[in-house]
C-alpha cells in the first residue's frame, strides 16, 4: 500500500508541475523527447532496414548455401578471368552430392534464364525469369500457391511440359480466366499450367521476384535451353542445412570436400567452384548499420543530457517550493526513505514522459509512406527507451530526492 501511495502522490506533484509551470517542464522534456527520439529512430531505421532487406533476399532462402561458379564477394587482387574459367556446376555433381551429403535437409539443382518472352494467345509477356527446377526446390524455398499445385516426382522425372507460373504473368496472359490447365507458350514449346505462386510484390533492393518468373521442371528446361553450356542459363545447386547445425559450418565443410573429391582437385589446389551464403550480402551493409546507429547514439546522448540537466534543475526547484510540504510530513511521522522516493518516482516519471513522447514520435514517423521501404518500431526498441527514460530519471532526480529526505523537519517547517 506503501508504494501505491509513493507512485500516487508522486504523480500528483509531478502532474501539478506540470500545470503549473507548463512552459518551464516542458522545455526541461525537450531534452530528454528528443534524446530518446534520436536514439530510438536510429535503432528503428537500422532494424527496418535489417527486416527490408532480408525480406528482399528472401528469394535466396534461409539455412542455405549455394554451390555455384561465381562467389559473391571476389577475393581482393583476384584476376577475374581464374573466376571465368571455372566449370560451371553441372547436373550429375547434383546427383553426387544428394547421394552423399549426411547434413542437409533439401538439396536442388536449378537453372535460370532471364529476360525471356512467355506467350498465350495474342498475350505476351517479356522480361520474365525462366528457371528450371528439380524436387527439392519446394522444399527449400518454401513456394507459395495461391492456385493449383507444385510438381509432382512424376513430372519432374519425367521432365513434362508444365508450368507454375508467377502472379504478373497470370494477370497479363489472364486477365479474366482461370489458367489452370491452359497452355503457354516458352520459346515455341506449349506448357500446361497447373499452379499460380502468391503475390510476392515489390521489394526494397528490387531483388527478382516470383511475381515475374515460371518453373518449369529441371528435365523439360534442358530440352530447350541446353542447361549448363554456353549461353544455356546459370546452374547452381542449393543445399539447405538443419537447425541444430550452427552457421552451417558442418555442411559447408561437407559439401567442400564432395566436390573437391568429385572434381579430382589435389590438396594444395585451389577450389574451382564457390559454396556462397545469402547473410554475405547483408554482412557487407553491416559498416553501414554501425554508423547509422552509433550517430544516432551520439546525438541522443547529448541530448538527453540537456534533458537530465533540465529535469534536476526542475526537482531541486521543487524541493526548495515543498520544504515546508515536506517539514510537515516529517513531523507526522514520514519516513526519509518516503521522501526519497517519493522525489525520485516525480523525477522518473517526468522523464518518463519525454521518453514517451519521443517513442510516440516515431511511432507516428512509421506511418510516413517510404514506398517499398517499410518503417517499423520493433518492441525491443520501446523497451530499450523505457529502460533509458527511466535511467536519466534516476539519475537526475537522486540528489534532489536525497537532499529532500536529508531536511531537518523542524528547519524545513520554518523555512515555509
Amino acid at each position: 500500500m506503501i508504494y501505491t501511495r509513493l507512485i500516487f502522490e508522486s504523480f500528483r506533484f509531478a502532474w501539478n508541475a506540470l500545470r503549473q509551470n507548463p512552459l518551464r517542464t516542458i522545455l526541461s522534456l525537450t531534452g530528454v523527447t528528443i534524446g530518446i527520439f534520436a536514439i530510438i529512430a536510429a535503432l528503428t531505421v537500422v532494424d527496418s532496414l535489417k527486416e527490408n532487406i532480408k525480406s528482399s533476399l528472401s528469394f535466396l532462402g534461409t539455412n542455405v548455401l549455394y554451390v555455384e561458379k561465381w562467389p559473391y564477394i571476389f577475393t581482393p587482387n583476384a584476376p577475374w578471368w581464374e573466376y571465368q574459367k571455372r566449370p560451371m556446376v553441372t547436373y550429375n555433381e547434383y546427383k553426387f552430392l544428394e547421394k552423399n551429403l549426411q547434413n542437409a535437409s533439401a538439396i536442388c539443382v536449378f537453372v535460370i534464364s532471364n529476360g525471356r518472352t512467355i506467350k498465350r494467345k495474342n498475350n505476351s509477356i517479356g522480361g520474365i525469369t525462366v528457371t528450371g527446377v528439380t524436387e527439392g526446390h519446394q522444399d527449400i524455398y518454401e513456394i507459395k500457391i495461391a492456385r493449383g499445385r507444385f510438381f509432382s516426382p512424376r513430372e519432374i522425372d519425367y521432365g513434362s511440359n508444365v508450368v507454375v507460373i508467377g502472379y504478373n504473368v497470370k494477370t497479363t496472359l489472364f486477365p479474366s480466366e482461370d489458367p489452370l490447365g491452359k497452355d503457354v507458350v516458352i520459346k515455341g514449346l506449349k506448357y500446361r499450367v497447373i499452379g499460380v505462386m502468391e503475390e510476392a510484390g515489390e521489394t526494397l533492393l528490387n531483388t527478382p521476384s516470383n511475381d515475374e518468373s515460371v518453373l518449369i521442371p529441371y528435365g523439360s528446361y534442358r530440352k530447350i535451353f541446353y542447361a549448363g553450356r554456353r549461353r544455356g542459363g546459370y546452374t547452381l545447386v542449393a543445399v539447405k542445412g538443419y537447425d541444430y547445425d550452427e552457421g552451417l559450418e558442418e555442411l559447408e565443410n561437407e559439401v567442400r570436400g564432395l566436390m573437391r573429391s568429385y572434381r579430382g582437385l589435389r590438396p594444395k589446389d585451389e577450389d574451382d567452384f564457390a559454396i556462397n551464403r545469402p547473410e554475405a550480402i547483408t554482412n557487407q551493409l553491416q559498416g553501414v548499420f554501425d554508423v547509422l546507429t552509433m550517430a544516432g547514439w551520439f546525438i541522443g546522448i547529448f541530448s538527453i543530457l540537456v534533458g537530465a540537466f533540465g529535469i534536476a534543475n526542475i526537482m531541486f526547484v521543487t524541493v526548495r517550493e515543498r520544504t515546508g510540504i515536506i517539514g510537515i510530513q516529517k513531523s507526522l511521522g514520514a519516513k526519509n526513505y518516503f521522501i526519497l522516493f517519493q522525489f525520485l518516482f516525480e523525477a522518473v516519471f517526468l522523464s518518463l514522459l519525454g521518453g514517451g513522447i519521443g517513442l510516440l514520435l516515431v511511432y507516428a514517423g512509421t506511418y510516413i509512406p517510404l514506398g517499398t521501404f517499410v518503417l517499423s518500431l520493433m518492441a525491443k526498441n520501446i523497451i530499450l527507451g523505457i529502460g533509458i527514460s527511466t535511467i536519466v530519471g534516476v539519475a537526475s532526480g537522486i540528489i534532489p530526492a536525497l537532499m529532500a529526505a536529508r531536511l531537518d523537519p523542524v528547519v524545513a517547517i520554518r523555512a515555509n
